[in-house]
């Protein structure tokens, strides 16, 4: 029996072996020749007796070629399998039959991806005595599963840029061995940076970094003019005039290279297969770039949209600063660094003196340019280890890391001076000035929330005492603090007796406002002493003072209490949004506790929406995703609130069970006047369509909002312009009018 169809190579017989007689009827032999797949049998020394006509389509040589010879002899090239004929020997021998995925070459040279099926045929049963082979072509397959798949789960997995694009090099170097692949990427000013290119040297990359594309780029070229390029000889080639001293130590010798292009059709990165021998590209490599490209493209506008969307979130657009958001975070994460090495630190609250005066007398654009000047100067007072954000407005914010509070007051000093020297805007000269307040880490609070309340504090007792000064935060702001101190017990009792209520605000859809989507229930506190206390101030007291949990709970059933109510009366509230703390889901029996509140008032998951924050949904502890998981398995649906003002990372919409999107109202109120909202606005509508995500937006208060957010698709709209907070019968009225101006 033989134990290959492809043995060690050896001597071929002088005389071709004769064609078996068993493929002597014409309509088989037609039939085996009108197979896609090429089929070859061998007799018991392992040389070929037939191969039908599917094989001289697939490999290129005729019958004539291959009588009398081992399939190694002919098949096997530089980048095959060199454990293959062992694989093959070992399972024919022990199980009669084998299959494998392999590279073989065509009699040009072109390397073949087949999948490759052999058994045994021995004579006993009438078969030539050797085996029968049968090779199909997957050349194409192999690229559709191994670039596709592999690329879309990688961008799905949000790999970066970089990885993704070594993943794709190195498939295209496996399918084709003969290739070396490179991606540059070509940014606004037409420079290079190379994004992967595992078979290159790393100097290489790093000499291209930077350069810029042209008429003599090598295979920058190919953006240059925006069009393939080829090359079979480098080192004459005139393309690479300017580049041939970097390649040359290489041993490349042949290149082609094609732009890989955006949505617009522009150029934004190069994709070049490199060769070790004069020659241009083949049909497989036409095939394999066919998919690259695309790919590519879309991987490199993918990341340019990330980080776009990342800037407009995290960076102040007009400063180039962090905003509050990226502030936040960082410093968080100094803080806890100078905690664990027990230092101090000092956050410095800077505003402008004035500055409404300069907007209001010179313009806006004005006011830009003192900002950005004053951001700049702010920043070459800082230390590298230091940290600076705006806030907003004319606000920044500074936390020095490992700085006593001698050092603080002298760097505040250094900054009030760096801020008043003169500047010119339009011809005149202005003397910009601005006031500081200083809060000192630890002692006059250990989390970035509370360092921010007193140097903001301080800053405002530094405007009222004297403009232009600074002032530490002091025993008499902890006046307010006590202050503060009564809130929160005030509040604790008034959860006690249930003395808080609700107000509900409608939510219409944006293609009929007046058809009601649902309200979103706001807890409301009217004080006997205070009168209303606006949850801008008792809320963070409930999460401070550890309460909200409380309020949390009474929130959910008061709501859903009001909703059977309504749905007695036979008022038709669809159903009702409801904010939850992301302290409540540290609690294991919190999903539980949810469901527990619809129950006692006969309500079904689909009647709630809970709203999480974007904390909520980047909170990685195993309770927080244990009840996340159990809402869902529930029926609950998520709504992520105020999306657009933290991290909000893609991979995490698409992992977690998130049905709805609220556009934050700083988004909303600037449509009609910001390019930036507006840019941004889209890229939400567009993940949230794309992922299947209702957006809710948030604040809309006047008809041009509404008209631009109607016009953009966004389905569901809230705010002032179709109903502020109201109480149940407030509601109800509403309902009511509703239901009147439909009937005129």
């Amino acid at each position: 029996m033989p134990v290959s169809a492809l043995p060690t190579p050896g001597p071929s017989f002088p005389d071709a072996a004769p064609q078996l007689s068993t493929l002597a009827d014409a309509p088989l032999r037609r039939a085996l020749d009108a197979s896609d797949n090429a089929i070859v049998m061998t007799d018991s020394a392992r040389r070929v007796v037939y191969v039908n006509q599917g094989f001289t389509r697939l490999f290129g040589f005729e019958a004539e070629e291959m009588l009398g010879k081992f399939l190694s002899q002919v098949l096997l090239g530089p980048h095959s399998d060199p454990s293959l004929l062992a694989s093959i020997r070992e399972n024919v021998m022990e199980h009669g039959q084998f299959h494998i995925e392999t590279l073989l070459y065509s009699k040009t040279g072109q390397p073949r991806w087949v999948s490759m099926v052999i058994n045994a045929s021995d004579e006993a049963s009438g078969g030539p005595g050797g085996s029968v082979t049968v090779l199909t072509d997957i050349t194409l397959t192999k690229m559709h599963e191994v670039l596709q798949t592999r690329v879309l789960e990688g961008m799905v997995s949000e790999l970066p840029l970089r990885e993704l694009m070594a993943l794709v090099c190195r498939e295209v170097e496996r399918i084709a061995p003969e290739v070396t692949a490179s991606i540059l990427a070509v940014d606004a000013q037409g420079r290079l940076h190379p994004l992967a290119a595992p078979g290159l040297p790393p100097a290489l990359c790093e000499a291209l970094d930077g350069l810029p594309i042209g008429p003599r780029a090598g295979c920058g070229t190919a953006a240059f003019r925006n069009a393939p390029i080829v090359a079979t000889d480098i080192a004459t080639d005139p393309l690479w005039d300017d580049y041939r001293p970097l390649f040359a130590p290489t041993g490349l010798r042949a290149c082609w290279s094609n732009p890989i292009r955006n949505h617009q059709g522009q150029p934004i990165g190069t994709f070049a297969f490199y060769f070790r021998e004069h020659r241009e590209p083949e049909a497989l490599h036409l095939r394999l770039l066919d998919v690259c490209l695309h790919l590519c493209a879309l991987a490199i506008e993918r990341d340019s949209t990330h980080q776009r969307i990342h800037q407009l979130a995290f960076f102040d657009v007009l400063t180039g600063l962090p905003n509050r958001a990226m502030f936040r975070s960082s410093a968080e994460r100094a803080l806890a660094g100078l905690q664990r090495g027990g230092h101090p630190g000092a956050l410095l609250f800077v505003n402008l003196d004035r500055f409404k005066q300069v907007n209001d007398t010179q313009g806006h654009a004005a006011g830009d340019a003192l900002l950005c000047e004053v951001a700049t100067r702010l920043t070459q007072c800082l230390r590298a280890r230091d940290l600076i954000g705006r806030l907003s407005g004319d606000e920044f914010v500074l936390l020095l890391s490992e700085c006593a509070t001698e050092q603080a007051v002298q760097m505040a000093h250094r900054m009030l001076e760096a801020i008043a020297q003169p500047l010119h805007i339009n011809e005149q000269v202005h003397l910009p000035h601005a006031s500081v307040g200083i809060a000192m880490f630890p002692d006059d609070g250990d989390g970035i929330d509370t360092l921010l309340l007193h140097a903001d504090q301080a800053m405002h007792q530094a405007k009222s005492d004297h403009r232009h000064s600074l002032q530490l935060f002091s025993a008499e702001m902890n006046r307010r603090a006590q202050e503060r101190a009564s809130l929160e017990r005030a509040l604790q009792q008034a959860l006690a007796e249930r003395s808080l209520t609700l107000h509900y605000q409608p939510q219409v859809l944006s293609s009929a406002p007046g058809t009601l989507h649902g309200v979103e229930a706001l807890a409301r506190w009217h004080h006997p002493t205070w009168g209303m206390v606006p949850p801008s101030q008792f809320i963070p007291v409930a999460e401070e003072a550890g309460l909200i949990h409380a309020l949390t709970l009474w929130l959910l059933d008061e709501a859903c209490r009001q909703l059977a109510a309504w749905r007695t009366a036979g008022h038709d509230v669809p159903c009702v949004a409801i904010n939850l703390s992301g302290r409540s889901f540290h609690r294991p029996e919190f999903a539980q506790e949810i469901g527990d509140a619809l129950t006692r008032h006969g309500l079904r998951a689909s009647d709630v929406l809970l709203e999480i924050t974007e904390s909520v949904m980047m909170d990685a502890r195993p309770v927080t995703l244990a009840n996340i998981d159990t809402l869902h398995q529930q029926g609950f649906k998520l709504s992520l609130d105020d999306f657009g003002t933290g991290y909000s990372s893609l991979s995490y919409l698409h992992r977690l069970p998130i049905s709805e999107l609220k556009l934050d109202m700083a988004f909303v109120q600037d449509l009609t006047t910001s390019p930036t909202a507006r840019a941004l606005t889209v890229s939400v509508l567009s993940i949230a369509h794309s992922l299947g995500m209702v957006v809710v937006a948030e604040g809309v208060e006047t008809a041009g909002q509404q008209q631009w957010l109607q016009a953009h698709g966004c389905p569901v709209l809230q705010g002032y312009l179709f109903g502020k907070p109201l109480p149940p019968d407030g509601i109800e009225a509403w309902l009511c009018a509703q239901a009147v101006g439909r009937k005129r």
